[in-house]
């Protein structure tokens, strides 16, 4: 059977020195480690955003700028939200883990 990729799975790092490899050459090990990474992306997201709105309200602070002040404020609700978003989605994974016995985010498939 021919590859249906033009590369090679074996040659992928996927950080702390896993790779494809072999033994993981599998879609549902591939989405596992995207659902992992996403999980810390959200994560930095965070963290910008919630500096750059504290930013954002402290410099508002000095010049007495309502809407810079508004902006800030939303800027850090929406992240908060955002986050818990995340956190409710990866919450719901587990949960299907448990209900349906499968392994997704560190799966071997």
């Amino acid at each position: 059977m021919k590859p249906l990729l033009a590369f090679n799975l074996d040659q992928i790092p996927l950080g702390n020195g896993l790779s494809l490899g072999n033994s993981y050459s599998s879609t549902g090990f591939l989405l596992s480690k995207i659902l992992q990474f996403s999980l810390t992306a959200a994560g930095v997201i965070l963290v910008g955003l919630l500096i750059f709105g504290g930013i954002a309200v402290i410099m508002s602070a000095g010049s007495g700028d309502a809407k810079k002040a508004q902006q800030g404020k939303s800027a850090v609700t929406n992240a908060l939200i955002g986050f818990a978003i995340v956190i409710l989605a990866y919450t719901i994974i587990q949960i299907i883990e448990v209900i349906t016995g499968l392994n997704i985010l560190n799966s071997t498939l």
